[in-house]
């Protein structure tokens, strides 16, 4: 039975394309409108595992996703990677001068701003999703409207691209994670990356001597996002990403940090996606 995946979006999305290359084509997409309603089809048991965007080169964290994922107790058991590349899809005939309206993810048109500074009759029109608006075009065969979505989009509701790649950064990359309500146990060996989750006293120096804690059991800190602890004024928790070559450096370091910490928690263990 193909397992049941649940993504933000629609079919044609970037997490549609992340979903087919982590998982192959053999799955049975659930489409969430909100990483909420995601989160609500994982506890319901609706899906399998889900996946989420966490954080983009350009734009930085997805901060209300890390309080998702701690508050909803779901364990990240994999990564991916995306270069993100944005293009201006419409019904087969039209062209760049019949465009008046261009729809998509206010992500989307807000990496795509210098663009359309050329093409100032163009008004860009905030929407939920940019492959569902692709679907939307070619479901009503919408004339005059554009979508800015990945390629798959185009492929999947036979719309025509009028111009690649329209990103004002063209080095564009996010990282997705895969999540379920229960971990998935992967053998030690092939365990080299973790995220976790910590709140410190308020003392002079305590993260410092978190941070040197991991340095010297070899850890090495790729990401560290602090976020408010609800209900408690100027209290926040970190949220980390560690890789490391030795999964022993890093039971250490997990042993001496809940010694440390005034919370600790595990959020996943799981495989480097940069090293595959």
């Amino acid at each position: 039975m193909a397992l049941k995946i649940a993504i933000q979006g629609t079919k044609g999305s970037n997490h549609h394309q992340v979903a087919m290359d982590y998982y192959g084509n053999d799955i049975d997409l659930v489409e969430c409108m909100s990483f909420d309603a995601l989160v609500d089809k994982l506890l319901d048991k609706t899906a399998d595992q889900g996946i989420m965007a966490i954080e983009n080169s350009i734009a930085g964290s997805i901060i209300p996703n890390y309080a998702l994922v701690f508050h909803n107790n779901l364990n990240i058991i994999g990564e991916k990677y995306l270069n993100i590349y944005h293009n201006l899809m419409v019904l087969r005939g039209q062209k760049l001068e019949d465009i008046k309206e261009v729809h998509s993810h206010p992500m989307a048109l807000l990496q795509c701003k210098e663009f359309f500074r050329d093409h100032r009759h163009i008004k860009l029109v905030e929407d939920v999703d940019t492959a569902e608006t692709a679907k939307r075009i070619q479901e009503n065969q919408l004339t005059n409207i554009a979508a800015i979505a990945p390629k798959v989009a185009a492929e999947l509701y036979g719309l025509e691209i009028i111009a690649a790649g329209i990103q004002t950064i063209k080095i564009n990359s996010t990282r997705f994670i895969v999540v379920k309500t229960k971990n998935k146990i992967w053998p030690e060996e092939e365990i080299n990356k973790a995220s976790v989750r910590f709140v410190l006293d308020h003392k002079r120096g305590s993260l410092a001597t978190v941070l040197n804690v991991m340095s010297d059991c070899n850890l090495n800190l790729t990401k560290i996002q602090s976020l408010p602890v609800i209900e408690t004024p100027w209290k926040y928790a970190f949220f980390v990403d560690v890789t490391f070559e030795k999964y022993k450096h890093y039971t250490k370091a997990k042993s001496l940090l809940e010694i440390m910490a005034e919370e600790f928690k595990v959020l996943g263990e799981y495989k480097n996606a940069r090293t595959l």
